[in-house]
C-alpha cells in the first residue's frame, strides 16, 4: 500500500531521477488498496473497540456495586451503635464517635482497596487486547514495587500497623491508653498516626509503627483500691464493719450506684506494724473513674470514723500524740561558771594590775 501511495503521488522508489506524475489510474488503484485493507482490518477494529467498552463497562459497574456495598455495611454499623447507644448498658460501653470514626476509616480501607483491584486488573486485560506482552512489565512493576518498598518501609509499617489497629478495635477515640511512648487520651485514629492528648493538655503524634505494646486503661472495668491506716489496737472487726457499712450506703447513692459495678469489698490487712496497720478496700468502678471512686471513698470512710471513733494514723508516730513533750528537754545543764564565787570562776576572771600601775 505505501508503494502505491507513493506512485500514486508521482515518485518512484527505484527511480530517483526522473519523478513521475500522478495519474488518474494509479490514484484509483491507492484508493482501492487502502479501501480493502480497511476492509480487512475494520472488524479487528471493531472487536478489540468492543472488548475495550465491555472491560470498562464491566469494570465501573463492579467498582460501582462494591463501593455502595461497602459504603450501606458501614452504615448498618452506624446505626447498631446507634441504636445500642440508647440503653443504659449501650451507654457505658459503646462510643459512638468512636465507632463512626473506626467504620469511616474501615470503609476508606476498603474501597481504596476495592478501586485499586478493580482498575488495575481492569487496565491489564486492556492491554492485552493489544497483544501486548505483560511480562516484562509485571516484572518491572514488581521491582518498582520491591524498591518502593525497601525506601519507605516506615511508612508501610505505619499504615499496616494502623490498618490492623483499626480492624481490631485496639483503641477508640476516646480512650485512655498507655502506648509506651506516650500516654493520654486519644483523640483521632489515622491509618499512620494515632494524635493523643496528654494530663498537662499536651498533645502527641504517636506513629502506629512505633507502639509495641498498648494499655487501654478504658475497656472492661477498673479497680478503685484505698488503704486505711489505723491504729494497731483498733478492733479489726468493727473497723471492717464500718468500712462495709461505708461502701453500702455509698452504692445506693447517686451517681456512685451507676459508678460502682460491684461491692465495695474489705480484702483485709494488707500490712502490720509496730505503731500501725494497714486495711485494703477495692472495688471495680467503670473505667476512668477509679480516682473519682477513690476519693469519695476516703471522704466517706474519715467522716465515718470520725463518728465510731475510729482513729486513722500516719505521718507522725504514735507516741507523739499521746505523751507530752518534755519541757526539761530543752533547759541546758547547770554550769560552774554560773556562779561568780567558785573556784571556776574565780580562776577564769582577770588578774587586777598592781596598784602603783593603776597610779
Amino acid at each position: 500500500m505505501f508503494l502505491s501511495v507513493l506512485s500514486a503521488a508521482g515518485t518512484d522508489p527505484d527511480d530517483k531521477t526522473t519523478p513521475k506524475s500522478p495519474t488518474l489510474e494509479d490514484a484509483q488503484e491507492s484508493a482501492t488498496n487502502a479501501a480493502s485493507w480497511v476492509e480487512q482490518n475494520w472488524s479487528a477494529w471493531l472487536g478489540i473497540g468492543l472488548r475495550i467498552l465491555l472491560i470498562v463497562a464491566v469494570a465501573v459497574v463492579l467498582r460501582v456495586v462494591i463501593r455502595r456495598s461497602i459504603t450501606k455495611l458501614i452504615e448498618r454499623m452506624n446505626r447498631t451503635a446507634q441504636s445500642m447507644n440508647g440503653s443504659a448498658l449501650g451507654g457505658l460501653l459503646v462510643n459512638v464517635e468512636r465507632r463512626r470514626q473506626r467504620s469511616q476509616a474501615i470503609g476508606s480501607v476498603l474501597r481504596s482497596v476495592a478501586s485499586f483491584l478493580i482498575l488495575g486488573t481492569a487496565a491489564l486485560m486492556i492491554l492485552g487486547t493489544f497483544q501486548i506482552n505483560l511480562a516484562p512489565l509485571l516484572a518491572s512493576a514488581g521491582v518498582a514495587g520491591v524498591a518502593i518498598g525497601f525506601g519507605a518501609r516506615n511508612l508501610v509499617t505505619d499504615f499496616l500497623s494502623g490498618v490492623f489497629m483499626i480492624l481490631e478495635d485496639q483503641y477508640g477515640v476516646g480512650d485512655s491508653i498507655d502506648a509506651g511512648v506516650a500516654s493520654g487520651e486519644v483523640i483521632e485514629v489515622g491509618l499512620r498516626v494515632t494524635k493523643l492528648r496528654g494530663d498537662a493538655g499536651e498533645i502527641w503524634y504517636v506513629r502506629n509503627g512505633e507502639v509495641k505494646r498498648i494499655g487501654n486503661l478504658s475497656q472492661g472495668w477498673s479497680t478503685a483500691g484505698v488503704d486505711v491506716t489505723v491504729r494497731p489496737d483498733e478492733d479489726l472487726d468493727k473497723v471492717q464493719a464500718k468500712l462495709l457499712e461505708v461502701g453500702e450506703s455509698m452504692a445506693k447513692d447517686e451517681p456512685w450506684n451507676e459508678r460502682l459495678w460491684g461491692p465495695v469489698e474489705v480484702l483485709g490487712l494488707d500490712s502490720v506494724l509496730l505503731d500501725s496497720m494497714v486495711v485494703r478496700v477495692s472495688a471495680k468502678t467503670m473505667p476512668g473513674n477509679a480516682l473519682g471512686v477513690e476519693r469519695e471513698l476516703r471522704w466517706r470512710i474519715k467522716r465515718a470514723f470520725d463518728a465510731a471513733g475510729i482513729r486513722i494514723v500516719g505521718g507522725l508516730p504514735l507516741q507523739a500524740t499521746e505523751e507530752a513533750a518534755d519541757t526539761s528537754a530543752g533547759v541546758a545543764a547547770p554550769s560552774a561558771y554560773a556562779s561568780a564565787t567558785s573556784p571556776q570562776s574565780l580562776a577564769a576572771s582577770p588578774i587586777a594590775p598592781p596598784p602603783n600601775l593603776a597610779k
